[in-house]
C-alpha cells in the first residue's frame, strides 16, 4: 500500500492545479493524484472551448467573482513563465433587442463592481468591433482571453511529477475507508493511505463525497454542450468572442461565438441532459447514470419549473436550422453551410434538493478531506486560484 500525505481525487485542472500549489506552500509533503482515466484532462479540462474569463457576470463578493479575478491574472503570469500561449483578445455582450439593455446594464454594474474595465458601447462602435454582429447596443471587454486549457493542465502536470508527486492513471475509486490517522483510498491500480483526501472529481465529485460517507447537499446533473465549427473561409465572421446577454436565470451563457488560440472558431453551447455523466455523444447512454439523474427531485423540481426552455435546448440539439438560427440572432451572415460538427463537452452541474441550479463554487471541508463539490466555469481560469484554497482548507485541517 502507497502513503502519502495528500490524495488527490480527479486529473482535471482543478486536481492539477491543486497539486500544483501543494507543491509550492508544501515542498515537502508528498501527494499523488488518481486519475481514473488513462490520461489526465480527459473530461472538463480536455473538452473546454479556452475562454479566459474576466467575471463580468458573477456577483460581487461571491466565490466565482473573487477567484475568477485573482484566478486569470495568476494563469496569465503562469502562461507567462511557462511559455503557453494566450491572447487578451477582448470580447462583446451583444444586446440584441430593447428587452435585453436592462440586463446588460445590470452586467456592465457587476462587472465593474468586480473590478472589470469594460465600456458600454452603440451599435457603430460594435460594428468597428464585430463587423458582422447585430445588436443595439453591446458590452466592450477588453480583458478577457483565449488559451488552450488542455496545455496547461498537461503542464500541471509536469511540475507536480517534477516536484515528486505521483500521478497514477486508471485509478478509479472504488472505496474509501477511515483510519487512524487518515484513510485509505481503494482504486483499480491498489490502495493509498494518505492523511488527507481532496475530491477534485469533477462530474464524479458528488458520488466520490458519498464514498467518503459526506453528504454534498447536491447532486451533480451532467449537461451535454454541441458545438460547430466554422469552415476556415467564414472565420472572418468573428474577429475574437461575441456573446449574448445570458438568462439571469441559467448559469448558462446561452450560444456565442468563440475565437480559439488554435484559430478556429467555435460555436455554441447549446445546454441539454446527457443521458450519461460523461456523455460527449447523441448515443452515450450509461443507465445507471440516467436513472440516477431521474430519480433526483431536484431534477425533476427543476425540470418542471423550466421545461419550456429544456424543448427550446433539445430541438437546437435534434435541428441543425434551429441552432442556426439561434446563431443568426448574433451574426446573421452565418449560413449551415459555413457550419461543421466540433466536439462537445459535458458540464458538472450541481443542482440543490430544491431544484435550484448552484451558481458559485462549493467547497466543503470534513475532517480529513476536502471536497470541490461545484466547480463549473469559470473554474479553468480560476483554477490556480481555487488550488489555493484547497490549500488553506488542508491547512485548516492541519496539514
Amino acid at each position: 500500500m502507497q502513503s502519502a500525505d495528500v490524495a488527490i481525487v480527479g486529473g482535471g485542472i482543478v486536481g492539477l492545479a491543486t497539486a500544483y500549489r501543494l507543491s509550492q506552500r508544501h515542498p515537502g509533503r508528498s501527494v499523488v493524484v488518481l486519475e481514473k482515466e488513462p490520461r489526465v484532462g480527459a473530461h472538463q479540462t480536455g473538452h473546454n472551448s479556452g475562454v479566459l474569463h474576466s467575471g463580468i457576470y458573477y456577483r460581487p463578493g461571491s466565490l466565482k467573482a473573487r477567484n475568477c479575478r485573482a484566478g486569470k491574472r495568476a494563469l496569465e503570469s503562469f502562461c507567462s513563465e511557462q511559455g503557453i500561449p494566450f491572447e487578451r483578445c477582448g470580447k462583446v455582450v451583444v444586446a440584441l433587442d430593447a428587452a435585453e439593455l436592462p440586463r446588460l446594464d445590470e452586467i456592465a454594474r457587476r462587472a465593474r463592481e468586480n473590478g472589470v474595465a469594460c465600456e458600454l458601447v452603440d451599435a457603430a462602435a460594435l460594428r468597428e468591433l464585430e463587423p458582422h454582429a447585430a445588436g443595439l447596443r453591446a458590452l466592450h471587454v477588453p480583458e478577457t482571453g483565449i488559451v488552450d486549457y488542455g496545455v496547461v493542465g498537461a503542464r500541471l502536470a509536469q511540475l507536480a511529477q517534477k516536484a515528486g508527486h505521483e500521478i497514477r492513471c486508471g485509478a478509479q475509486v472504488e472505496r474509501v475507508r477511515a483510519q487512524t490517522g487518515g484513510v485509505v483510498i481503494e482504486t483499480r491500480a491498489g490502495e493509498v493511505a494518505a492523511r488527507f483526501l481532496v475530491n477534485c472529481a469533477g462530474l464524479q465529485s458528488d458520488r466520490i463525497a458519498r464514498l467518503c460517507g459526506v453528504d454534498p447537499g447536491v447532486q451533480i446533473v451532467p449537461f451535454r454542450g454541441e458545438y460547430y465549427e466554422l469552415l476556415p473561409g467564414a472565420r472572418g465572421l468573428c474577429r475574437n468572442l461575441i456573446y449574448p446577454v445570458p438568462d439571469p436565470a441559467f448559469p448558462f451563457l446561452g450560444v456565442h461565438f468563440t475565437r480559439m488560440i488554435s484559430g478556429g472558431v467555435e460555436c455554441g453551447p447549446n445546454a441539454v441532459l446527457a443521458f450519461a455523466r460523461e456523455g460527449y455523444r447523441r448515443r452515450d447512454l450509461v443507465w445507471r447514470d440516467l436513472a440516477e439523474t431521474l430519480a433526483f427531485g431536484g431534477f425533476r423540481r427543476l425540470a418542471a419549473r423550466y421545461w419550456r426552455t429544456g424543448i427550446g435546448e433539445m430541438i437546437r440539439s435534434a435541428s441543425k436550422r434551429a441552432f442556426v438560427a439561434a446563431l443568426r440572432r448574433l451574426v446573421p451572415a452565418i449560413e449551415a453551410g459555413q457550419l461543421v460538427p466540433a466536439e462537445a463537452g459535458v458540464r458538472a452541474q450541481a443542482v440543490a434538493p430544491d431544484g435550484s441550479l448552484v451558481d458559485d463554487f462549493l467547497i466543503r471541508r470534513a475532517g480529513p478531506m476536502v471536497h470541490v463539490c461545484n466547480a463549473p466555469s469559470p473554474a479553468a481560469t480560476s483554477c490556480l486560484n481555487i488550488g489555493g484554497l484547497v490549500v488553506d482548507e488542508l491547512d485548516a485541517a492541519g496539514l
